[in-house]
C-alpha cells in the first residue's frame, strides 16, 4: 500500500485527469402528479457494444454485442404512486433468438424526494457503486433485480438501500438461494455555486445459503464496502468540471466456514478526471491485497474469473486506467455514451496497456396511451 502514496499526492496536484459517470444510462420511472389516472407506454431500448481486448490470467477477452428493450405500462394511480407491468428482452447480435426474457412488475411510492419501490428495482448502475464493488457490465448480463428499495435522491444525498432476491428456492431445492444487499449513498458536506465536497459511503453484502435446500454445501456470505471523498469544481470555457473521487475499500468473508480463497482483502480506489464539451478524460488508480467482491468487475479481483485459469490467485493487485468518454444526448431522449479504457497491471514484471471500450446507444420516451377521466 505504501505505493499508493505517490500516485494520491499526483492525483491531488494535477486535479484534472475518474471512473466514467453512467448518469445517462439511468432511468427512473416515478409517480407525477400530473399524469394522475393516466396508462403510459414506456419504451427503454439500450444497444450495446462492450469488447475487452485483454490476454491476462485474471478477466477475460469477450465481446457483448446486441440489443435490449423494455417495454412497460405505466398506470399513475396517485400523485404518489405508479404502477408498472412489461418485459425486459436481450437480443445478442450473432446468437440465435431472443438470448433472455424477464417479466417486469413493480410499484413505487414516491413523496418529495424520497421513493419505496418493490418489484423490479432501479438496479444495475442505478445503484452507482464503484467498478470494484459492482460491475457495471451488470447492465448487460444481469439488467432486471427484484426486491425491495429505498431510495432518496436530494441535492444534498443520495441514497440507494434495496435488497436484490437473485434466487429463490423452494423446499427441496437443488440450489442454494442467493440474496444481495447494498447500500450506496452520497452525502454532501459542502455545496456552492462551483463547489461541492461529498462523503461517499458504500456497502454490498452477497449471501448465499438457505434451509430448504438439499445441497451439500455450507453458507456463503461476503462483505464490501466503500468510504472516501469527492470533490466538484465547475467552471466556464473549454474545461467545465474537475473531479476526484477516492476510497478506501474492505473485503471481509464473514462465512462459518471459510471457502474463498482469501478471508479478508483491502484496497485503495483513487479517480480523478476533467470534463469538456468534447468528452471527458480521466485516470484511475487501484491498489488492493486480497481482493474480492462477489459482484465487482473481475479485473480488480485478486482470483481470477479467466476461464483458462481456474484458481489461479495474484494477491496483489495494482492496476492503473486511463478512460476517454463522449457522452451526448443527440436529439431527445436520444443517447450516445462512447468509451476507451485503457489498463496497466502495474504488478507484472512485463508491463504493458491492454485495452476494453464501449458503445452505448439508448433511447427512452413515454407514450400516452388514455386520458385521465
Amino acid at each position: 500500500m505504501k505505493k499508493a502514496l505517490p500516485f494520491l499526492l499526483l492525483f491531488f496536484c494535477l486535479s484534472a485527469f475518474s471512473q466514467i459517470n453512467s448518469d445517462s444510462l439511468e432511468y427512473r420511472i416515478r409517480p407525477d402528479s400530473s399524469r394522475t389516472g393516466e396508462l403510459h407506454l414506456s419504451i427503454n431500448n439500450f444497444n450495446y457494444l462492450r469488447n475487452y481486448e485483454f490476454y491476462n490470467k485474471i478477466q477475460d477477452g469477450y465481446t457483448l454485442y446486441g440489443t435490449q428493450l423494455e417495454p412497460q405500462l405505466v398506470y399513475y394511480a396517485h400523485p404518489r404512486l405508479a404502477l408498472m407491468a412489461g418485459a425486459h428482452l436481450r437480443k445478442d447480435f450473432g446468437g440465435k433468438g431472443i438470448y433472455k426474457t424477464y417479466p417486469l412488475f413493480s410499484i413505487k411510492y414516491q413523496k418529495d424526494n424520497t421513493a419505496f419501490i418493490t418489484g423490479a428495482l432501479e438496479g444495475n448502475i442505478q445503484h452507482r457503486f464503484i467498478e470494484p464493488l459492482f460491475d457495471c457490465e451488470k447492465k448487460i448480463t444481469d439488467p432486471v433485480e427484484y426486491g425491495t428499495q429505498f431510495v432518496v435522491n436530494r441535492p444534498s444525498l443520495f441514497l440507494d438501500a434495496f435488497i436484490n432476491w437473485k434466487r429463490m428456492i423452494y423446499k427441496l431445492s437443488s440450489e442454494q438461494e442467493q440474496i444481495v444487499a447494498g447500500l450506496s449513498s452520497d452525502i454532501s458536506v459542502f455545496s456552492s455555486e462551483n463547489l461541492r465536497l461529498s462523503i461517499p459511503v458504500q456497502a454490498i453484502v452477497f449471501h448465499q445459503g438457505g434451509q430448504i435446500d438439499i445441497v451439500d454445501k455450507p453458507l456463503q456470505t461476503l462483505l464490501n464496502t466503500a468510504i472516501g471523498f469527492s470533490l466538484n469544481y465547475k467552471q466556464a470555457g473549454f474545461i467545465q468540471n474537475l473531479h476526484t473521487n477516492n476510497y478506501l475499500v474492505t473485503y471481509k468473508e464473514a462465512s462459518p466456514t471459510k471457502m474463498q480463497a482469501y478471508a479478508n482483502g483491502n484496497g485503495i480506489y483513487l479517480n480523478a478526471g476533467a470534463d469538456s464539451r468534447y468528452g471527458s478524460l480521466s485516470a484511475s488508480y487501484w491498489n488492493a491485497d486480497n481482493f474480492i467482491a462477489a459482484s465487482g468487475m473481475p479485473i480488480f479481483q485478486s482470483v481470477s474469473q479467466q476461464i483458462d485459469y481456474p484458481g489461479y490467485a495474484q494477491s496483489k493487485r495494482e492496476l492503473l486506467f486511463i478512460r476517454y468518454a463522449y457522452q451526448k444526448e443527440l436529439v431527445p431522449n436520444f443517447y450516445v455514451d462512447f468509451r476507451v479504457e485503457p489498463v496497466m497491471d502495474l504488478g507484472l514484471s512485463e508491463k504493458k496497456f491492454e485495452l476494453y471500450h464501449s458503445l452505448f446507444v439508448t433511447y427512452r420516451q413515454q407514450f400516452r396511451l388514455t386520458r385521465a377521466h
